[in-house]
């Protein structure tokens, strides 16, 4: 038994790195990991049903602001270009550059804004469910 399950290993490893072809140039950089929505709130449990993952490039231009709104699905991102302000309906602020991460909020009012000079732009990771909305106006 212990020789069928250093056989597996091994070949597991040889297949792995046959695969992998040269990994010497490769960079990992943790960008978020968090079970708390920026504003120190713990994350919901994901919804039941039919998971649905959405993923949306958002580009605010300068000087622009978005409507108060919310997500009900949990949600993350990356702001690739520019700024952006986020803001709770309580009045907590978020200042975002670019290569600023988010573990955006669930279930809470909230509006960006665009104070920069030049057009944010986010990617941003919605984790939610099939017919179910990701933003609530």
């Amino acid at each position: 038994m212990k020789r069928v399950i250093l056989g597996i290993c091994v070949t597991s490893f040889i297949f792995i790195t046959a695969c992998a072809g040269n990994t010497n140039n490769v960079v990992v950089e943790k960008l978020a990991k968090s079970s708390k929505s920026w504003d120190g709130q713990a994350l919901p449990r994901y919804p039941k049903g039919q998971p649905e993952i959405t993923i949306l490039r958002i580009k605010i231009p300068a000087g622009a602001k978005l409507e108060i709104h919310n997500h009900p699905v949990i949600n993350a991102g990356v702001l690739i270009a520019g700024e952006l302000t986020v803001i709770t309906e309580d009045n907590k602020i978020l200042h975002l550059k670019a290569g600023d991460s988010i573990v955006e909020l669930v279930n809470k009012k909230h509006f960006g804004k665009n104070e920069g000079t030049q057009t944010a732009e986010i990617i941003v990771f919605y984790a939610g469910t099939v017919n179910k909305p990701i933003t609530v106006k």
